[in-house]
């Protein structure tokens, strides 16, 4: 990663906090998971993602995008998500990170 990619995904998730801590806590993470695709993957082109798509399958990321993601995930919710937990059942679509967060952040 460049240092100008770190800087943009740290600015990333310092917007995300700022805007969290002004809007309250919530349970639902799709606002912060699409915005972060979007300008990450998508380069701010809003193509009406579905939530139940499969992120991989339709080539919005890949390998690597995953580790982005799961690097963005840890530091945005301060977790550690495990190498048994990189499973698409918790992070191929925005759906199933939604969930996966809420329960990882309920425990």
């Amino acid at each position: 990663m460049t240092l100008l990619h770190n800087f943009e995904l740290l600015h990333g998730i310092y917007t995300i906090l700022t805007t969290r801590q002004k809007k309250g806590e919530h349970l639902d993470y799709i606002e912060d998971i699409n915005k972060f695709i979007i300008d990450n993957f998508l380069f701010g082109d809003d193509n009406n993602i579905k939530n139940d798509a499969s992120l991989l399958e339709n080539g919005i990321i890949d390998s690597t995008g995953v580790l982005e993601l799961i690097s963005f995930l840890e530091e945005t919710y301060e977790i550690t998500i495990e190498d048994d937990e990189m499973i698409p059942e918790n992070l191929d679509s925005m759906d199933n990170i939604n969930n996966f967060l809420k329960k990882k952040l309920n425990n």
